[in-house]
């Protein structure tokens, strides 16, 4: 039940109230003065439980029972027909002769007030492949190396006397069984990614999953002729997601959530070597448990 937070009288007071006055027999005046409210709203109080019972005490809804001056509902249908054909609020308004208050009204209310309510997301469509090595996703996240803060003169800690660089978290991930493979290499380019192409190959036989199919994103390394090359190699089926389409290759963009939260900050780490020297066991822990 929904009650102002400032009311004089919750439910409890009401029903409390209305026993005062029909189980006691006090008057309306006496009940005011018991429950510090005007005679007018024990009155009301007292009428609306001898007209409704126990529900009559609830609180109703303050819409109106008429509204005279209400937008007709051809004009509604209208404004809503010109929104859904992506036209503004304000050229609605100019169109139809409404205010551009009643047009906000009429779009909040059926909620098409915002750009992104007219073009709503595609619906999620959720796929596993039948077996191991049918799809195995692929992807990149950037990491930092960090070290200890250094420590001034004076005492204070302050920033790291030189930005130590950059790495890059190579992912991979069997469609069907989940089964990850993961390496902390120093950079992005092809030649790297290709190397770790080659290891997680290497690690998807010795588990028995011959890879036939990858999934990757449109980075330049996976656009490259040299990875395109080894997956010919391979006798690797390559293929890429369409741009700005992260869902797309989703169990890899899930699978680095997941190590972010439970690996690279799960804990306060010394330095960026002993966050990476636990990649390996986290995943083995990840494959197995």
């Amino acid at each position: 039940m929904d009650i102002h937070k400032n009311a004089r009288l919750g439910f409890p007071s009401r029903v409390d109230l209305v026993r005062f006055v029909v189980v006691e027999g006090r008057t309306r005046k006496a009940a005011a003065a018991a429950f510090r409210v005007s005679a007018k709203t024990a009155a009301k109080w007292v009428a609306r439980f001898e007209s409704g019972g126990r529900d009559g005490l609830m609180d109703r809804s303050s819409r109106p029972h008429r509204s005279p001056r209400q937008t007709c509902s051809l004009l509604v249908e209208n404004v809503l027909a010109l929104r859904r054909g992506h036209m503004p609020g304000y050229q609605i308004a100019l169109r139809t002769g409404l205010s551009a208050a009643s047009v906000s009204r009429i779009l909040r209310r059926a909620k098409l007030s915002r750009w992104r309510d007219l073009n709503p997301p595609p619906p999620v469509v959720r796929y596993e492949h039948p077996t191991p090595g049918d799809l195995v996703h692929l992807d990149i996240k950037g990491m930092t190396r960090f070290s200890e803060v250094s420590l001034r003169g004076d005492g204070r800690l302050r920033g790291k006397r030189s930005h130590p660089g950059f790495l890059a978290l190579h992912v991979a991930i069997d469609d069907h069984s989940r089964l990850a493979f993961t390496q902390i290499l120093p950079d992005q380019q092809a030649g790297t990614t290709i190397g770790f192409l080659n290891a997680a190959h290497d690690f998807y036989a010795s588990h028995g999953i011959h890879v036939r199919a990858l999934l990757t994103d449109n980075g330049s390394s996976y656009r490259s002729r040299q990875f395109a090359e080894i997956c010919k190699a391979l006798d690797i089926k390559h293929r890429r997601t369409r741009p700005y389409t992260p869902r797309t290759n989703g169990k890899a963009e899930r699978f680095i959530q997941t190590a972010l939260r439970e690996w690279a900050y799960a804990k306060h780490w010394q330095d960026s070597e002993q966050r990476d020297a636990y990649l390996k066991p986290w995943t083995d822990y990840y494959n197995l448990e």
